[in-house]
């Protein structure tokens, strides 16, 4: 179908798909998103998908990327006998690569012939739109282009010329066609610019895939290539440079392009056969070019005559003439290319393609003509015309990330690694402070400087022009560069030459040549610099201000595709204030939709890692020389919505470093340790790592493994699992990856043995191979990639094979990304949290063991508080189980069942077994829950993968101390029923005896059948008692000498003691030492005063200990009836349990006074307990209290009145309300603490971490000098008493208590009423109603504990349905009256003392889980806060000043300051109990206290709460110590509670909080 020109175009860009894209709507970063394509192998299906299939393999420099058919189903070889083919579903390559052009924004189109160029495929110099009638000089396009080169006239010199290819002066040869020619033109050029060793189809031609297919938008189009040398004569073609211009179609219809290249060329070589048509495009007048005419010999209208006269007419010289006659196509090249040699041979028209523009007429359009290319290039200008030395330039105008940067840096470090500092850390640490704050100074001093203004200017125009501005900038300085670079070199070649003992001017240009370069990152650099410095002045300062919008720019530039520095390759640290706002505005650009996986090369220098990247992603990190990549650069590639759902990403962050093993630093100390911190952070921020090594060098591949290895070992220790990928370059055989097996071998061999020396340094030696450092499959991680060239540069095209390779490695990357489940994938501000955390940590000589970035820190956090949901479901479930069981210990012979003694213990042995069972159901549940939190798929788990065992530890040792505790409880419970048998006995004789005597008496009086007044009853039963009194009298119940029991008790206790101990065991000595007050002798002071840490007085501590064991003695009294064995044995081990808490071992006597002294008090109390249950348990005094009621059942049963309602109140009063509020009260203390964990403020309860912080915040805002010394000096008092402060304050606001336990009074009264009704259907109507009772007991057996002190005569044949009925109305009643009681408003006093009296006390229990272990920072006294109970390693968020723990320096008495996470970086000394007096280096600390984890501090801020506080509390810290106070450093007395706040905040990784300034 015909179609008119201007329809050509919009109908072709249809069926492509892009015909929304027309006008350059198609942007380089939408072609680099990867998407579900970019890894798709299938071919295109249609045209639609041939675009996109183009760009991809373009992007990746694929030299097969223009063959581009649509896949067909049909047979290898077609039979059909006719020439006809269908073009419906082809395209010619060059209407594909027009309509792209046509579509792509101007970077898009600069990339792709940056692409095209590395393929050696001709490129646009003239592209025609059909529609217009106009063609476009694509100079923007070209203008990136680089080339390097050898012209033979430099050959002796062996140097090379390298520069902008539309910079450069170069001849122009150009080829049309006018009219029909049968020599295949670009065929033949093909051949002109190839060697015939390595032949390449520069241009489309007709025996291309879909060449043949006929042009549709394309002709018009003027090609141009170029043909450099390398310095070889036997290699090149031609000796000196030239472009190759080709234009598509017949000149004839084209005399606009003519035009232009006969003004532009330096010849135009006509190849035509047509030589009767017109020619007269050959007559310009502008034209400047010398003309060569191509003709065929062989062609059928071929005419001697007609070719003279043809050269004459248009002045063509006859030696200009080239016909083809009957010679082979290499002949007729040779000739071609000897003509074309002798035209750029003799003083030839140069013109540089950038001046072509000007020959542009008003049908040619120039793509640098548009108002945004001109005002970028202008405002870029304005930066580099000015600049004639670059080193000066720098100094002067970009001075802040200069020397005082590096110096910045350099303080940095050492504020972590503390080389330098003496005894006065702390001190030392403030003047480091000092001095930054003095080059901080300096930095504001110098502000913007004019150049900076400018660069702002240009980066804050509109998204085009600031896109053209950049590029520019970059354009213009990579010249400069190069120029300075090469004049550097010559002189540095000519020193070398000629004056080699000149040592000091080689070094000096040695470093003129590393600093010569200027890029964008420089002015990058440098604004990171002034954000920095204008951070630390006041918010409201107009120098902040200014540069507030300045991390914003930076943030669109990475949404823009442009490589952003993260690691300051000249200071070799990281600006983290710029860094992080940079990212954060990141964060919010993309609407929190910024999810990155992160990529990274590691490899030596100059062994194309970069390029790596380039071909892989299309991406554009610089390769050019002398501009070898310094430090790390990030970059952002989109992640389709698509593939970003399977991915879980939104971006992927490639980081290029810089190369390992770098000549320029290898001359220094510090090249390995610079290596080691670069290759340890890229790897921590990695999800994949491409290690990427040159197989030639064996000593460098070595030392690149040690220090990936290194990296690798302490990404494993922090639960970061990064995947790695081991790509060996420049492996041309095609077998590569089967015949490098044993090469694999060796790799592996050497793996291990790396690390086997890392795992020794890293004090890590469990690691032996590298496989358990992490998962990694030699044969398939390991990639083998071809040569990049093909053939020798400069004119080699890019290897197809190393595209493919790369394509490869690329598909088996996504591959991973997309199965991997345990990669955490973290958005920009997690990444941010990774490399300031990792950071911090690489700053240090060594990696510290401790890292624990916010990341891993909510992980960990996490992992704590699902772990504590279980471990408080256990407890609950065992609590509750105890509970039952002790209630039916508790019940036991009152229910009618068998009441044997041993019968009891045979009921213990069954609860032990069944405790037993339960308690491995409950373990297991546990174990199960661990086991399912670490296979989930949330990637953040694997960060606290090495915490698993730790718990799986504490799960069993949760068990068993749960198991032991069970049991001691279930003793405890048979020995106090044990001990009660006598006075149950007694009761129970006693009550059947009253219930016989009245009964008797009752049928005495009946048979008399007198009429007899109350008094007379009176009378009869006043005998009867006195008669009853009278049995009674020689029953007696056994007392007890506690003393003495106490005393056999310490015997046994004490029986593996020597000396004098046991001469002391005598009830005088006994009485004595508990009489007296315990007072520290000073015999024992020799022995005592190293067993203290800091300057702890033994008298407190021991003080401490008494007052502890009398609270529990006074708790014991208070909650029980009588004194059991078990009393004085808790006691014991509470005052050994209370030595090893405060790291006591004193000697024999002080620890034997100590335990005389405690227990001689104990016996006393519980002597008392005894005696008081020995008079309230005595049968006579018992029955006078019960005498009046009996007198009344007596009366009434006399008289026949019915008793159901007056018995059923009594029992209820005597039996069901205590057993009701008995189990009220048991229940209260575990569902407080559980109300306390699960309600509003139960986050704070949640873990020990969230704990601490809750509490030390509530400190602060208190700001109390009394609480801060109690919180220091007696943690766990503070601490319990603080717990149930909260509780108090919880509970006695919105009805809270009165809900709590009006919940369990409606539980209780209905399993009392479901009782009773139970027990009234299975009883007969008229039984004795003890029996009835028994029934209701045993329905209640586990739940209830019914009291025995009660007399109660039972009614023979009572109406049980009655008593039922009565007994329920009675339990309604009880229940309106308790309701009454606990509806009643609670003052907090009254709140307090009833929550003080519970059994079960909820601040207790709280206190045990949040206090897990119990352990304390044996520096600063700082509690543990590790979760679980038996974790391999303690640790705290936030340490303090060690005065706060007691220390103080020996000398001068005075608190120490320094702070413990400070110390352990430094080169400080300390000694201890546990170093036996004698002072060890802090940094050895883990060998002394090895289950301690003190992570070194490197940031000021993070202990300013503690700086703070004692900051402030200095003299009443010191009083309480009776000790002289600390000698604050300058730094601390600026700081203010908000300084605290912001402290706290940070340290427990709680976020900011807006409200604190």
């Amino acid at each position: 179908m015909f179609l008119p020109p201007e329809l050509l175009l919009p109908e072709l860009l249809s069926t492509l798909g892009l015909g929304d894209l027309h006008g350059g709507k198609l942007t380089l970063s939408s072609v680099l998103e990867i998407n579900s394509n970019t890894v798709c192998d299938k071919p295109a299906q249609n045209l639609e998908q041939l675009p996109r299939t183009f760009l991809r393999k373009l992007m990746m420099s694929n030299l097969n990327a223009r063959n581009i058919k649509c896949a067909q189903d049909q047979p290898m070889y077609d039979y059909k006998y006719t020439d006809d083919t269908d073009d419906s579903d082809a395209i010619n390559p060059l209407d594909l690569i027009t309509a792209l052009f046509h579509c792509s924004d101007p970077f898009l189109q600069q990339e792709m012939v940056s692409k095209m160029s590395m393929c050696q495929f001709a490129v646009p110099l003239l592209l025609p739109n059909c529609d217009t009638q106009q063609s476009t000089l694509m100079l923007w396009a070209m203008r990136d282009l680089v080339k390097k080169f050898r012209p033979h006239s430099l050959e002796g010199d062996r140097t090379f010329v390298e520069g902008r290819i539309v910079e450069t002066d170069i001849p122009m040869v150009s080829f049309v066609r006018l009219g029909e020619c049968s020599l295949p033109k670009s065929q033949t050029l093909n051949r002109l610019l190839s060697n015939p060793h390595q032949h390449n189809d520069t241009f489309v031609h007709r025996n291309m895939e879909c060449g043949d297919v006929p042009r549709r938008i394309s002709d018009g189009l003027v090609e141009v290539s170029w043909y450099l040398p390398c310095g070889n004569t036997n290699i090149d073609m031609f000796t000196q440079p030239v472009a190759i211009a080709n234009l598509r179609g017949d000149g004839r219809l084209f005399k606009t392009q003519m035009s232009f290249l006969c003004q532009t060329s330096a010849a135009v070589f006509i190849f035509s056969d047509d030589l009767d048509g017109d020619l007269s495009t050959l007559n310009n007048r502008k034209s400047r070019a010398e003309l060569f005419l191509v003709t065929n010999s062989q062609s059928k209208t071929f005419n001697m005559e007609t070719l003279r006269d043809r050269c004459m007419k248009h002045k063509v010289k006859e030696n200009n003439v080239i016909i083809k006659k009957k010679q082979n196509d290499a002949e007729f090249v040779k000739t071609l290319r000897f003509h074309v040699s002798g035209a750029i041979g003799k003083n030839p028209i140069k013109m540089k393609v950038e001046a072509m523009a000007a020959v542009a007429c008003h049908s040619i359009v120039v793509d640098e003509d548009c108002t945004e290319c001109a005002n970028g290039r202008i405002n870029a200008e304005g930066i580099t015309g000015n600049i004639q030395d670059v080193v000066k330039f720098k100094k002067d105008q970009l001075p802040l990330h200069g020397e005082i940067w590096k110096e910045i840096s350099q303080l940095e470090k050492e504020n972590c690694r503390m080389r330098d500092a003496g005894k006065d850390i702390e001190g030392y640490k403030s003047s480091l402070r000092t001095k930054e704050e003095k080059l901080r100074k300096e930095q504001q001093k110098k502000a913007f400087s004019k150049t900076m203004a400018k660069f702002t200017a240009g980066i804050s125009e509109s998204g085009t022009q600031r896109l053209y501005f950049l590029k520019w900038l970059k354009i213009q300085l990579d010249t400069l560069s190069r120029h300075n670079l090469s004049t550097l070199r010559e002189q540095y070649k000519d020193c070398c030459r000629n004056t080699p003992q000149n040592k000091e001017l080689i070094a000096d240009l040695d470093e003129q040549i590393s600093n010569c370069s200027l890029g964008p990152e420089h002015f990058f650099r440098e604004l990171g610099q002034l954000y920095e410095c204008a951070c630390s002045l006041p918010e409201n300062n107009p120098a902040r201000q200014q540069v507030q919008h300045l991390p914003a720019l930076c943030a669109q530039m990475l949404l823009d595709g442009f490589p952003v520095e993260l690691v300051d390759g000249d200071a070799s640290n990281i600006p983290m204030k710029w860094i992080k706002e940079v990212l954060t505005q990141l964060h919010q650009l993309v609407n929190t939709k910024s999810k990155i996986l992160v990529l990274t090369v590691l490899g030596v220098q100059s062994t194309g890692k970069s390029t790596l990247l380039n071909t892989m992603f299309g991406v554009q990190f610089a390769v050019s020389s002398g501009r070898c990549t310094r430090g790390a650069f990030m970059l952002l590639i989109k992640v389709s919505e698509e593939l970003g759902s399977e991915l879980k990403c939104d971006f992927i962050m490639v980081i290029d470093t810089e190369g390992l093993k770098s000549p320029e630093l290898a001359a220094l100390d510090t090249s390995y340790e610079h290596d080691n911190e670069l290759a340890t952070l890229v790897i921590g921020l990695s999800d994949i790592t491409i290690i990427n090594i040159a197989m030639e060098n064996n000593t460098e591949m070595k030392d690149i493994l040690q220090i990936v290895v290194h990296a690798f070992l302490r990404m494993k220790e922090i639960g970061k699992k990064p995947k790695c990928l081991f790509v060996h370059q420049n492996v041309s055989d095609m077998s590569a990856h089967d015949s490098n097996m044993r090469d694999r071998k060796k790799l592996m061999e050497q793996l291990d043995e790396m690390t086997q020396a890392a795992a020794k340094m890293e004090k890590k030696v469990h690691f032996a191979k590298f496989t358990d450092v992490m998962d990694y499959d030699p044969d398939k991680d390991s990639h083998y990639i071809p040569g990049l060239w093909h053939g020798t540069p400069p004119m080699a095209p890019v290897n197809a094979g190393y595209s493919e390779a790369v394509y490869e490695l690329k598909k088996t990357l996504i591959d991973s990304l997309q199965k991997s489940d345990n990669i955490n994938r973290i958005d920009a501000e997690g990444f941010l949290e990774w490399t300031n955390c990792l950071w911090d940590s690489v700053k240090y000589e060594k990696f510290i063991f401790s890292f624990r970035n916010s990341l891993v820190a909510d992980a960990y956090t996490n992992l704590c508080s699902e772990y504590n949901k279980w471990e408080w479901s256990f407890q609950k479930e065992m609590n509750l189980w105890l509970l039952q069981k002790e209630t039916i210990l508790s019940n036991f012979g009152m229910t009618g069942v068998d009441d044997q003694k041993t019968h009891l213990r045979e009921v213990l042995r069954e609860m032990s077994t069944e405790a037993s069972g339960i308690l491995d159901e409950e373990e297991k549940k546990i174990l199960q829950n661990l086991e399912g939190y670490f296979k989930t798929k949330n990637s953040s788990v694997a960060l606290v993968e090495k915490y698993k065992e730790d718990f799986k530890i504490s799960v069993c040792s949760l068990r068993r101390e749960t198991e032991s505790g069970l049991r001691s409880s279930l003793l405890k419970a048979v020995e106090i029923k044990e001990g009660l048998e006598q006075v149950n006995m007694i009761k129970n004789t006693t009550t059947q005896k009253i219930e016989n005597k009245v009964q008797d008496l009752v049928q005495s009086c009946r048979e008399r059948m007198e009429n007899l007044s109350d008094e007379d009853l009176k009378t009869e039963f006043e005998t009867m008692w006195k008669m009853l009194l009278a049995e009674l009298s020689v029953v007696e119940l056994q007392k007890l000498d506690v003393v003495k029991e106490v005393l056999f008790e310490l015997k046994s206790h004490f029986k593996t003691k020597t000396g004098d101990v046991h001469k002391n065991l005598n009830e005088i000595h006994f009485k004595t030492a508990g009489e007296k007050k315990f007072t520290v002798k000073t015999s024992w002071g020799s022995s005592l005063k190293n067993l203290f840490r800091g300057k702890s007085n033994p008298q407190q501590v021991f003080d401490a200990i008494t007052k502890d064991c009398e609270s529990f003695v006074s708790e014991t009294v208070k909650h029980n009836k009588n004194y059991q064995k078990t009393y004085i044995r808790e006691v014991l081990n509470m005052i050994d349990d209370k030595f090893k808490e405060k790291h006591v071992s004193p000697d024999e006597d002080c620890e034997c006074e100590l335990k005389f002294h405690i227990c001689w008090k104990a016996a006393v109390a519980f002597q008392k307990m005894h005696d008081g249950f020995i008079r309230d348990s005595d049968p006579k005094i018992c029955l006078e209290q019960s005498k009046k009621r009996l007198l009344e059942e007596f009366m009434d049963m006399f008289r026949d009145i019915d008793q159901c309602l007056k018995k059923a109140g009594e029992f209820t009063e005597d039996c069901l309300e205590p057993a009701v509020q008995d189990y009220i009260i048991k229940r209260l203390g575990s569902d407080i603490a559980d109300a306390m964990m699960t309600g509003y403020e139960g986050v704070d309860y949640s873990t020990r971490t969230h704990f601490q912080f809750a509490l030390l915040k509530q400190l602060l805002q208190d700001d109390s000098s009394e609480q801060f010394t109690k919180y220091t000096h007696d943690y766990k008092t503070f601490v319990n008493s603080w717990i149930l402060d909260k509780i108090i304050e919880s509970f006695s606001k919105d009805d809270k208590w009165q809900n709590i336990t009006m919940k369990h009074l409606s539980d209780v009264v209905q399993k009392v009423t479901n009782a009773i009704t139970r027990a009234k259907n299975e009883t007969e109507e008229n039984t004795d109603i003890k029996i009835f009772i028994q029934k209701i007991r045993a329905h209640l057996n586990d739940q209830l504990v019914f009291q025995e002190d009660t007399f109660f005569i039972a009614l023979k044949n009572a109406n049980t349905q009655q008593f039922a009925k009565n007994l329920i109305e009675s339990l309604s009643e009880m229940e309106q009256s308790l309701s009454d009681v606990f509806k009643c408003p609670i003052s907090k006093e009254d709140l307090e003392e009833t929550i003080s009296q519970l059994p079960t006390k909820p601040h207790d229990l709280l206190f045990t889980r949040l206090c897990g272990c119990g352990e304390q920072c044996p520096f600063c006294g700082t509690p543990c806060e590790a979760g679980g109970q038996d974790h391999k390693t303690h640790f705290s968020s936030m340490h303090r000043p060690k005065g706060l723990g007691q220390y103080t320096f020996e000398a001068s008495n005075k608190l120490v300051t320094d702070i413990c996470t400070t110390a352990v970086i430094g080169e400080g000394i300390f000694k201890s109990p546990e170093t036996k007096g004698e002072y060890k280096p802090y940094k050895e600390y883990r060998e002394i206290y090895p289950d301690w984890e003190i992570a070194g501090d490197p940031s000021i801020e993070s202990s300013d709460y503690w700086k703070y506080v004692l900051m402030k509390y200095n003299q009443e810290f010191a009083d309480c110590d009776e000790v002289l106070p600390a000698d604050i450093p300058s730094a601390w007395k600026v700081l203010t509670q908000t300084h605290g706040k912001i402290s706290l905040r940070k340290s427990f990784n709680m976020g900011s909080d807006k409200t604190e300034g």
